[in-house]
């Protein structure tokens, strides 16, 4: 039964960032397991009749093309099994729910802006991140392109949403008393809930582009 995230994920995190090494990760893997780990896992079991199955991601970093070779991520991630998913992560800075196409085929990305650049579209999409952002939810645009995208003005009306290259929204939190508690699974999964609205809107609108390279 999941009665909340553990506190102590928050000093974990931070202990790692200071020695992020396998030496340090064997003395407290058991820690990990039972502060951080052991919570999502319950987490997802409570989430998943609404949202579907679910994935808690691995601790470890994919270093092969990266200049930071620290092993092991600074957070815990989890994320719904479905085309267009929900995602949650814990940090030492908070927590981080949001959903969306993180990695967006280029099909359903040049489909998107055709439907942003038409006014009549556009308006649906508006009205949902409106909605979204009413809640606290924006559009992640920290991948966005920094000029507008090829064949599209740079004064255009909507050059924000025209820029960008993940089709996903994310809201971010600092640590609060409400995720240690019971009340978390609430609060989690009215979260969820609200991007379940853009998650609709992504299948509803470019549902036969998601699946093309």
């Amino acid at each position: 039964t999941f009665t909340g995230f553990d506190p102590d994920a928050l000093a974990f995190y931070a202990e790692l960032r200071q020695d992020n090494s396998k030496e340090w990760w064997l003395a407290h893997r058991a820690r990990f397991d039972a502060h951080v780990a052991a919570p999502f896992d319950e987490l997802a079991a409570a989430l998943t009749d609404e949202f579907g199955e679910m994935k808690v991601f691995r601790p470890y970093r994919d270093v092969r093309f990266s200049a930071d070779k620290s092993p092991y991520k600074l957070h815990i991630g989890m994320v719904t099994r479905a085309r267009v998913a929900h995602y949650i992560q814990l940090s030492e800075e908070g927590l981080m729910t949001g959903g969306g196409v993180y990695d967006v085929p280029p099909p359903a990305l040049a489909r998107f802006r055709e439907l942003v650049d038409d006014p009549g579209p556009a308006a649906g999409v508006e009205r949902v991140l409106d909605e979204l952002r009413g809640q606290g939810f924006a559009p992640m645009a920290d991948d966005a392109l920094r000029t507008a995208p090829r064949g599209y003005r740079a004064d255009h009306p909507r050059i924000e949403l025209l820029r960008l290259r993940r089709l996903a929204v994310g809201r971010r939190e600092d640590p609060a008393e409400w995720m240690w508690s019971p009340g978390a699974l609430d609060e989690v999964r009215a979260r969820w809930r609200a991007v379940s609205l853009w998650c609709a809107w992504v299948e509803d609108n470019l549902a036969t582009h998601l699946t093309a390279r």
